[in-house]
């Protein structure tokens, strides 16, 4: 993968410190780098190596990435650093009121949502997936193998046909028919699973019939009379989607658009650092489907003018594991609980996650119904597929940025994503690899939104494919075509540790003796996924045929605190679940997560179902 287009040029700001911008061709800032050492120490520090920065950039392109392109700082100074080009304003299908019950074709729109290269098609890397899925809940859920068998409505499966999603995965192939029954959900699977459509397609299906009944009135946006102050509305979604980060927000938006199109339902994203007058103004345009970040949605809450909660239906948390380690949970209690307070008696809460520590399932039992359902695909909450190669490195602090360059000048060019813990270390490595002549951005909280979201649109489409970001930035992306990811800083013990460790494909991680803390568990993630275990983590591994123990709670099942105990096993044990296949499946009591689910004779079902998919389709 060469040639990405990339522009680049130091400036000079305050104080003489430089602020280097990477941007896509024609486009806006995509990172402004921060402060920087003055041009004269950076000539200084380049004449002292052994290459100079020409030859280093040479080196760049010889091993074949992108040529630098000066950026042009003088429409940069005309239109002051912002080009207004928020992805939260990005096109959507605008209902008009003369249309019947579906909308007609928009060319132009329908190949700016469906037509991108770039856009993800299907999760990759399923091929060595393990499809073991658990199901927990008061009746058997039957599967479904391909969306035509889901009796979805001619429009959503319109949409999914465009949106290129040929293939059923495992989250969905059980997620949507028990949505699509109206039951309340918790779903654990990896990001890059399917999530996201898993909750989106039944969702959208369920509301499209009754939409004109449910959607509370929307101004008509396309009139050439329409005036946003004259004609705005409250905006009464009847869909809200919480998630963790700004990113997973836009990315979440981008679906809900696709999904929408040709129907009345409208998609409004709200998240910081977007101006709260824009979220204003595009809600009171009218918002059917909310994907709001904790904080901005708690805001907007506390405006009654401009947002009710009184018609929501379906209240969905995405990454719920994640927000409850960055202590949302009042807000979250907050979003739970409805805000002005909706009291309907067909609400679903849907809750999707990687992984659900009792924080989660505490909230579960809390707000959903007794007869909630809990499907988790693969074995252990968390774990590492076999589909990664994790390679370990033994790699002192001080040498870690030329480990970084060296790997890079190694590998075949293409989009690399590398992690560093902290928004300095973002900092500095995006400022020796830039220097070396390498085509970076970077991403982390202290960024401008607007920076933030030009360098992930940037590395998206591959004009910047090399994005140095924090780990907790980068929590949910699904993004197409990444090759490798470099691990720079292991997770510290004390922001989730090893649990944050697993990515699809090629990962290189650093290691050296600040990480000793990490070492058992990110030996038996090694051993889990099938990797190589590293010559000085050997004395580490567990005996042969000895139990792993991961230390973790993200699926303790029949704690006391689920009050579930002897709702009909032996001995108190909460029921006994054997494994079936995806057509058979064992009945059984309920394991602690709170599902009524009192044995075989008023129907609870536990069962560990194998995911075989339709004869046409190749085996996950």
């Amino acid at each position: 993968m060469v040639g990405y287009p990339f522009r680049t040029e130091p400036t000079t700001g305050d104080g003489g410190r430089a602020s280097n911008a990477v941007t896509a061709a024609g486009g806006s800032v995509t990172a402004d780098r921060g402060d920087k050492q003055s041009a004269t120490t950076l000539e200084d520090a380049a004449s002292k190596l052994a290459l100079s920065t020409d030859d280093y950039a040479a080196k760049a392109r010889g091993a074949g990435w992108t040529e630098k392109t000066a950026f042009d700082y003088d429409q940069y100074n005309r239109t002051g650093g912002d080009s207004h080009n928020w992805a939260g304003s990005a096109k959507k299908y605008e209902w008009k009121d003369e249309y019947g019950d579906v909308g007609p074709e928009v060319p132009e729109l329908e190949q700016l949502l469906f037509g991108g290269e770039f856009q993800m098609r299907k999760g990759a890397h399923f091929e060595n997936l393990d499809i073991k899925v658990t199901v927990e809940g008061p009746k058997e859920i039957v599967p479904i193998r391909q969306f035509d068998d889901a009796g979805l409505h001619p429009v959503i499966l319109r949409n999914v046909e465009l949106c290129g999603y040929d293939d059923v995965t495992p989250i969905q192939s059980y997620a949507i028919p028990a949505i699509l029954k109206g039951h309340d959900l918790v779903a654990i699977a990896e990001t890059g699973s399917g999530k996201t459509a898993a909750y989106m397609i039944p969702t959208l299906s369920r509301l499209m019939g009754k939409a004109k009944k449910l959607c509370a009135p929307k101004p008509n946006t396309s009139d050439p009379m329409y005036n946003p102050r004259r004609d705005r509305v409250k905006a009464e979604p009847l869909v809200v989607i919480v998630v963790p980060t700004r990113e997973l927000a836009m990315q979440i938006f981008d679906e809900a658009r696709r999904m929408c199109y040709r129907s009345m339902l409208r998609p409004v994203a709200a998240y910081g650092g977007r101006p709260m007058g824009d979220t204003c103004d595009d809600l009171q345009a009218g918002c059917d489907i909310l994907i709001a970040t904790p904080g901005r949605l708690c805001g907007l809450m506390d405006k009654p003018h401009v947002l009710t909660m009184s018609r929501v239906k379906f209240t969905i948390i995405d990454e719920a594991d994640e927000m409850l380690n960055q202590d949302w949970d009042e807000e979250l209690k907050k979003i739970m609980a409805g805000g002005d307070s909706n009291e309907d008696a067909d609400h679903q809460y849907l809750m999707f996650s990687a992984t659900f520590p009792k924080g989660a399932r505490k909230m579960a039992r809390e707000y959903m119904s007794p007869d909630f359902y809990r499907i988790r695909v693969g074995g252990r909450a968390g774990q590492a597929h076999k589909n990664i190669r994790q390679e370990i490195l033994h790699v002192d602090g001080d040498r870690k940025k030329e480990a970084v360059y060296d790997l890079l000048m190694a590998s075949k060019p293409g989009r690399t994503l590398i992690f560093c813990n902290a928004k300095p270390a973002v900092d500095l490595m995006d400022d020796f690899l830039y220097n070396r002549g390498l085509p970076t951005t970077s991403i982390h909280s202290d960024r401008s939104q607007l920076e933030r979201e030009d360098a992930l649109r940037c590395f998206r489409t591959g004009k910047c494919p090399i994005l140095i970001a924090t780990g907790l930035s980068a929590r949910g992306w699904d993004i197409k075509g990444i090759e490798h990811v470099i691990q720079v800083d292991l997770p510290s013990t004390m922001y989730g540790g090893i649990h944050e460790y697993t990515h699809v494909g090629l990962a290189t991680s650093f290691y050296n003796d600040r990480n000793e803390d990490l070492a058992q568990d990110l030996v038996n993630l090694l051993i889990e996924s099938q990797c190589e275990v590293p010559d000085f983590l050997a004395h580490l591994k567990p005996e042969e045929g000895a139990k792993i123990d991961f230390d973790d709670d993200s699926d303790e099942e029949g704690e006391a605190e689920a009050g579930a105990a002897g709702s009909g096993g032996e001995e108190d044990t909460g029921g006994v679940a054997t494994s079936a296949a995806a057509d058979g499946g064992a009945v059984a009591a309920a394991s602690g997560w709170g599902a009524d689910t009192e044995g075989a004779g008023e129907g609870g079902f536990t069962a560990d179902a194998g995911f075989h998919p339709a004869p046409a389709i190749a085996a996950w």
